[in-house]
This record gives structure tokens, C-alpha cells and sequence, in this order.
């Protein structure tokens, strides 16, 4: 059995630290993938924010949406990155996964959303948006994921079961 290195866990299930390549992952790479991807992410999320304000007092319909949109897109990245036996590129789920969707959707905005609503008196709006969001959230990525993975099995040659 081997016994873990302490102070070296693993916090990413596609490393283990006891295989010396994984330890040595380059991770300025990384970094750089997460950067871009976090710019292009963020950037989109500041656009569709541009394009949908939300009105003082109203529901924050961008945010609900980027944040239930990209929960969805999580959902098939990861079901198509970990499809049995497709290997994508080592940087693919640091640069679109934490990267893009993790700067598309946003826990502060919704922080902020939330109590912004809670100031101008909107208890009502600010519980139903802090209930809605999540629930829409853990639902898309559940969702997608769901749907992806039945794709995926479909797509298979020689797949003429359920």
C-alpha cells in the first residue's frame, strides 16, 4: 500500500503526487491556461452585464442566467473531458473549466446581487434570488451532465442499447 507524502495532497483528481511526472507538472502552464481563460470568462460575464442591467429593486436576470448557463456548460465539459476513453488536452479543463466558466460565473456578483436587494428593502426578490440561483444552478449542471453523458454513450459505435 502506499502511503501518502504528507503535506502533498492531491487536490486535483486527475494528479496523484505519487507518480513523480504529475509532481513535477509545469505549473506555470497551468497558470497561464487559468489567466486566459479567466479573462476571456470574466470578460463575457462583464459584457452580458452590459447588455441586461438590472433595474434597482429588479431580479438580477444576468447573473441568475450566467450563473445557471454556466453551471450547465460545467456540466458537459466535465462529462466530456472524463469520457471513458477520450483524453483531452492536459490544459483543457484548467483553461476552459476553471478558467472560462470558473470567470464566467460569479459567487460575488450573486453576493452582491443579494444584498443589494436586501438594502433597497427586497427581502422578497433577495431570498426567492438566493433560492432560485442555487437550485437553477445545481439543476443545469445536473442536467447537462445527465444529457451529455447520454450523448456520449449514443455516439458510440456498435452502441445499440439504452
Amino acid at each position: 500500500m502506499t502511503r501518502p507524502v504528507p503535506g502533498a495532497e492531491a487536490v486535483d483528481p486527475d494528479v496523484d503526487l505519487h507518480v513523480p511526472a504529475h509532481r513535477a507538472e509545469p505549473r506555470a502552464r497551468v497558470l497561464a491556461a487559468v489567466a486566459a481563460g479567466g479573462a476571456v470568462g470574466a470578460s463575457a460575464r462583464y459584457g452580458v452585464s452590459l447588455l441586461w442591467p438590472t433595474a434597482p429593486g429588479g431580479f438580477p436576470w444576468a447573473t441568475f442566467w450566467i450563473n445557471t448557463c454556466g453551471c450547465a456548460l460545467i456540466g458537459v465539459l466535465m462529462v466530456l473531458i472524463g469520457a471513458g476513453g477520450r483524453s483531452a488536452h492536459p490544459l483543457v479543463r484548467p483553461f476552459a473549466g476553471v478558467g472560462v466558466l470558473g470567470g464566467f460565473t460569479t459567487f460575488s456578483t450573486y453576493a452582491v446581487d443579494f444584498s443589494r436587494l436586501l438594502d433597497e428593502g427586497e427581502a422578497g426578490t433577495a431570498l426567492a434570488y438566493a433560492a432560485l440561483t442555487v437550485a437553477a444552478a445545481l439543476g443545469a449542471v445536473w442536467a447537462a451532465a445527465s444529457a451529455t453523458r447520454r450523448l456520449v454513450r449514443g455516439g458510440r459505435a456498435g452502441s445499440g442499447g439504452p
